[in-house]
């Protein structure tokens, strides 16, 4: 097979990584790549949003198979329009991805068809939603509707910060035309969780959990980020939890939209509470591809081979009941610039990645990198996901950061707590 792979950060570098392990795979192109996904795949010069050009170049180089990795084109309609061409296409369409494109569209599928969420309103006028916030026990949420990056949702402590977090997405813009919508909602204490399942529009299969690192800073201080590390599996989240979760959240997610007229095709990302109320869990959010970092942590430990259930998924072929996984635990870091998330300069030198993956299980993926007169620089916030396996979490945990502490560039920064709490 000739496949395509949409994207160019640490996610699709994991997926390159796996995909060309595939013995179904003959050619695999990524679009725009990077120089990590360079080692595994050939890189074309065609951005995740340039829709024509993909598909031209889909068409011109007889492309059987198109994986997309950012949710941006998915929501954008990217796998509608290479269905219409009648070109294979992993993600689902831009109808079903609403469900990570609108918040204020998946809140209110979760309320009619009665799947466990908090409690939350929708606004688009910010007067209405400031004076909403006075009247709510603190603290509250509140999430900008649209894509922003993973950026858009602030915990206020009081309602002051709810009025000012309101009032900077929806009349400041900080996050673009995503704030123009806001959904504010109750608090869920517990502890946050990363599941994905594989989708075919009528059933799916669990594809594992994770757990991500959301914030800048070490003990989950300082802004939310695109994702600052994660680890897998998650202690404590066994194979009855994952029973739960895909009976009373992810098939009836599944079976809504379908009955809606949206069959959904592709990963789901549920992202989870465990609640205090019985370790129920409860949506957070939907995600409508592989989540960054948790997509590093997960395909290191993958035992199956990914092709053929993306391929399954996007056919809307039978899935397998199981998944094969490795008993191995596997850790992400994410080193950033400096100044991530606010502004950080790009362009600086990076040494260390070879010396890095000397570091038993240990792999490297690029995230925000380039490639400048044969020298490898930075071009991102999130810039390497330095991702470990082993037996035990807490060895998984001292190999990432042995990697990590011998790569180098000009104000690189990282969580230094990774994993800490799957080891308390």
């Amino acid at each position: 097979m000739k496949l395509l792979l949409v994207g160019g950060g640490g996610r699709e570098h994991a997926l390159a990584w796996k995909i060309a392990q595939s013995p179904l795979v003959d050619t695999l192109y990524a679009a725009p790549g990077n120089p990590g996904i360079a080692r595994h795949a050939r890189c074309v010069p065609i951005k995740a949003e340039a829709h024509q050009e993909l598909l031209a170049f889909a068409q011109r180089e007889r492309i059987d198979f198109t994986v997309v990795g950012p949710e941006a084109p998915l929501v954008a309609g990217l796998a509608d329009r290479f269905t219409a061409r009648g070109l294979g296409v992993f993600g689902p369409t831009a109808a079903a991805a609403q469900i990570e494109g609108s918040k204020a569209f998946a809140k209110s599928l979760m309320k009619r068809y009665r799947i466990p969420t908090a409690r939350f309103e929708t606004f688009d006028d910010v007067r209405a939603a400031i004076d909403h916030c006075q009247g709510l026990r603190q603290p509250v949420v509140v999430k900008v509707d649209g894509l922003a990056a993973g950026k858009g949702v602030t915990v206020c402590q009081t309602a002051e910060e709810a009025a000012k977090a309101t009032s900077a997405a929806m009349e400041l813009r900080v996050f673009g035309d995503a704030g123009k919508k806001v959904v504010i909602e109750e608090f869920l204490h517990g502890e946050e969780v990363s599941f994905f399942a594989l989708a075919n529009g009528e059933t799916a299969v669990p594809l594992g959990a994770a757990r991500d690192h959301k914030t800048v800073f070490d003990d989950d201080r300082g802004p939310n980020t695109g994702g600052m590390g994660a680890y897998s599996p998650v202690p404590g989240f066994d194979a009855a939890a994952e029973q739960r979760v895909m009976e009373s959240i992810v098939n009836p997610t599944i079976a809504a939209l379908a009955k809606d007229g949206m069959p959904y095709r592709g990963v789901l990302f549920v992202g989870l509470m465990m609640t205090g109320e019985g370790s129920d869990p409860k949506v957070l959010e939907f995600n409508c591809r592989f989540g960054d970092p948790e997509c590093q942590a997960l395909v290191v430990r993958l035992g199956s081979d990914l092709v053929p259930l993306l391929l399954a998924a996007a056919r809307g072929d039978r899935l397998p009941e199981r998944v094969a996984w490795s008993p191995e635990a596997a850790v992400c870091v994410t080193l950033a610039s400096g100044g991530y998330p606010e502004r950080y300069p790009m362009g600086l030198p990076i040494d260390g990645i070879d010396a890095a993956e000397t570091v038993e299980g240990v792999r490297v993926f690029h995230a925000g990198t380039a490639e400048r007169d044969g020298k490898l620089v930075t071009a991102g916030g999130r810039v390497l996901s330095v991702t470990a396996t082993a037996p035990r979490l807490a060895d998984a945990i001292a190999r990432a950061y042995a990697a990590a502490a011998r790569i180098r560039f000009d104000g690189v920064h990282y969580r230094t707590d990774i994993g800490r709490k799957g080891i308390r």
